[in-house]
């Protein structure tokens, strides 16, 4: 399954079960034909039988189709029948059954390339509601206890057994809102809620005795999405197509708390048991670039297993991990950025003691940041599969870094402290004075704390020796100069594109 599928029918279930999509207008026929200009503008050939009775427009037989890359067959969801029903109040019902199962297909060249798994929507049989006009409108869903059950998966042609993998994910008081206007291409405003998510999720390896399992709830669940959907595109359109025509989306979540329990049993055996007290998931994508932003905060983690040697428990304040990066082939310079936090990392006391014994190290929790930004030249079409092929092959360059900055560093651990940061640009065009590297110019200020008293300790440890000791500390001071604190040395390190790299106003190279 491709990367294109995979995100095109994600966003069809989507669609369909949680209203993320496009139905609009006051007939039923006029929503049903929106939807099916929606998921052609996504890529997808829809198909459908049509039965009108009065006020009610049922849609049997429902197909969605797109080809896969390449000519490597077809991909795409079947329904069995979904009712729009006219209110005679400017208003239409989508009407989905309590339980409604629906089925992802891949199709490749030979039988054996094959795919399907069934996927069982059930809810309380409330009603989607459209209202507003064909150029704005609102659709609005909500439902006290949804679920999502997977079913029979046959794989190259052979049913897999039920009991080899099991998944269920349950939702609690779900509501969700879609705002969409349409004036040349389709935008939507998009809002989301769950009381409580929880999941199950079990398998057994059929070759041997290793069975697993993963549980887990998140708490007050809340996002929001913004989306530009590009209109006349050919049916089959790829993600690339989308994005160079206009394609964007913007989407976050956020939650209150959550908890996971992981369980591995056979052979070997592993146990971790995670909680948080909530945390967030940031996305973006367009033409300009793809982002991430995630984080969780108080977090706690459990873990045992046949090749631990005894249960650790681990504690953090703070995690976090960010990167924005180009998509897209340009010349010109692009963002990008890289972000990562761990913060107050705290190990048992039992772990401490295997290391330290006798309590020479502070045993303070540890913290490390890392924030980069900079600059750089993307030669390729990440999304496209042929470009990036000849990347794989050799015969395209992947890009090059113009500028960097370190806007925050940060590690602190075992009594010392590490701060600093910096700027470089780079010059790719001289790749023989940093031997193959391209030539960077800038300057970084670097601070450490707590240097000596961490070598002190560590040789009463034991851990290092008195000369190892000493070539350290004979480093430090060609690099560094005494700061303003006790035990504290700063560093101003310049390099210039001539390859002269200076510490303090000292050249050392």
């Amino acid at each position: 399954m491709t990367v294109s599928f995979a995100r095109g029918t994600s966003a069809a279930a989507v669609f369909i079960i949680s209203a993320q999509g496009a139905f609009a207008d006051v007939s039923a026929q006029d929503v049903w034909s929106d939807w099916k200009a929606y998921m052609t503008g996504t890529g997808y050939t829809v198909t459908g039988t049509e039965s009108q009775s009065g006020n009610v427009l049922t849609v049997s037989d429902i197909s969605m189709t797109m080809p896969l890359p390449e000519d490597e067959g077809s991909a795409g969801l079947t329904m069995p029948a979904i009712e729009f029903v006219e209110n005679g109040d400017g208003t239409v019902n989508v009407m989905l059954p309590k339980e409604f199962p629906m089925a992802f297909v891949a199709n490749g060249d030979s039988p054996n390339e094959n795919f399907s798994a069934e996927i069982l929507y059930t809810h309380d049989g409330a009603p989607m509601v459209v209202s507003g006009d064909t150029s704005a409108m609102t659709y609005d869903y909500a439902t006290g206890l949804a679920s999502v059950t997977l079913g029979k998966i046959n794989a190259e042609g052979e049913d897999i057994p039920a009991d080899l993998l099991s998944m269920t994910v349950m939702m609690k008081d779900l509501v969700a809102k879609t705002e969409m206007q349409i004036a040349g291409e389709r935008s939507y405003v998009q809002t989301q809620s769950v009381a409580e998510l929880t999941y199950d999720l079990a398998f057994n390896d059929p070759d041997s005795d290793d069975a697993g399992m993963a549980k887990g709830s998140i708490q007050n669940l809340t996002g929001t999405a913004n989306s530009i959907i590009p209109t006349g595109l050919d049916s089959g359109a790829l993600l690339p197509d989308l994005i160079k025509a206009g394609f964007s989306v913007t989407a976050d979540l956020a939650y209150t708390g959550g908890n996971s329990t992981i369980s591995v049993s056979g052979s070997d055996s592993f146990d971790m048991a995670t909680t948080s007290a909530g945390g967030k998931f940031g996305v973006s994508m367009s033409e300009s670039g793809l982002s991430y932003d995630i984080g969780q905060h108080d977090i706690t983690v459990n873990v045992s297993g046949s090749e631990i040697p005894f249960p650790l428990a681990l504690t953090m304040a703070e995690t976090g991990f960010k990167l924005a990066m180009p998509v897209s082939k340009s010349e010109e310079q692009q963002d990008f950025a890289l972000g990562v936090t761990l913060r107050d990392f705290a190990v048992p006391e039992m772990l401490w003691g295997m290391v330290d014994p006798t309590g020479a190290l502070p045993h303070d929790p540890a913290t490390i940041v890392l924030d980069l930004a900079g600059k750089g030249k993307l030669l390729f079409d990440m999304l496209d599969p042929e470009a990036i092929e000849a990347m794989e092959k050799g015969d395209q360059e992947p890009g090059e870094f113009n500028a960097v900055s370190i806007k925050q560093l940060l590690v602190s651990a075992a009594g010392a402290k590490l701060t600093g940061t910096g700027d470089f640009t780079f010059n790719n065009e001289d790749l023989v004075t940093f031997d193959g590297m391209p030539a960077p110019d800038g300057t970084a200020n670097i601070q450490l704390e707590g240097a000596n008293g961490l070598i002190d300790n560590l040789i009463t440890m034991g851990l290092v020796s008195d000369s190892d000791a000493m070539g350290a500390r004979m480093m430090m001071g060609m690099f560094g100069v005494p700061g303003e604190g006790e035990d504290t040395l700063t560093s101003e390190i310049k390099v210039s594109e001539d390859g002269q790299i200076h510490a303090n106003g000292q050249r050392i190279k």
